[in-house]
């Protein structure tokens, strides 16, 4: 079975159930791109996100602009245009707010699922990797992490591990009930994919 056939079987199956799982520190985010068209059949109809408060978004911008060096208010902007699912508006204000609190393992987690919808997969794991530097324990960074692996790098044993993490350092969190289904589609796509759980490795 190729690797090809396990991916678009676990794009069917688990796309109900982890989309909106691609998480930043706000609120939940439904799974972009290729992922999309593939269970497009399937795929639950998605709500259209906010309009951006303009007026904030303004008033955001002529703080930032007087008070460089405050990363909270550029936190600010990088949600407002998070939530907006701007999310090329939303990776500069979060960069720069990074930078001034490097410390923010939220921040740097939401700039990284900012990276994988700009589809840069291979960024958005690097800043991953920079959240978990600060926690390596963190839920939604680890379930995250599994899901722009599986996802954006078709890296399903990587996405595994990454899934089994958060079951081991969270279990009863929520982050470990879609950890749970992301494996139970694993199983479920190898299962259902040509050739069967028999030809998971060829």
């Amino acid at each position: 079975m190729t690797r090809d056939a396990v991916i678009f079987g676990l794009a069917g199956t688990m796309f109900g159930l982890l989309a909106g799982w691609i998480i930043g520190s706000q609120q939940a985010r439904p799974v972009p791109g290729a992922v999309v068209q593939q269970a497009a059949s399937s795929a639950p109809a998605q709500a259209q996100p906010p309009p951006i408060d303009l007026n904030r978004a303004n008033a955001l911008e002529t703080e930032a602009k007087a008070r460089p060096s405050d990363a909270a208010v550029r936190t600010q902007l990088g949600n407002l245009y998070f939530d907006a699912e701007r999310f090329d508006l939303a990776i500069p204000w979060y960069e720069a707010a990074f930078k001034l609190n490097p410390k923010s393992i939220d921040v740097s987690t939401d700039l990284a699922v900012c990276y994988y919808y700009a589809n840069d997969a291979d960024k958005a794991l690097k800043q991953i990797d920079q959240s978990l530097a600060l926690d390596a324990k963190h839920p939604k960074t680890l379930l995250n992490q599994g899901i722009i692996r599986a996802f954006g790098k078709n890296d399903l044993d990587g996405a595994q591990k990454s899934w089994e993490k958060v079951l081991e350092v969270a279990p009863d969190s929520p982050e470990a009930v879609r950890a749970r289904q992301g494996l139970d589609g694993l199983k479920s796509a190898h299962a259902s994919a040509p050739g069967g759980a028999a030809g998971a490795g060829s």
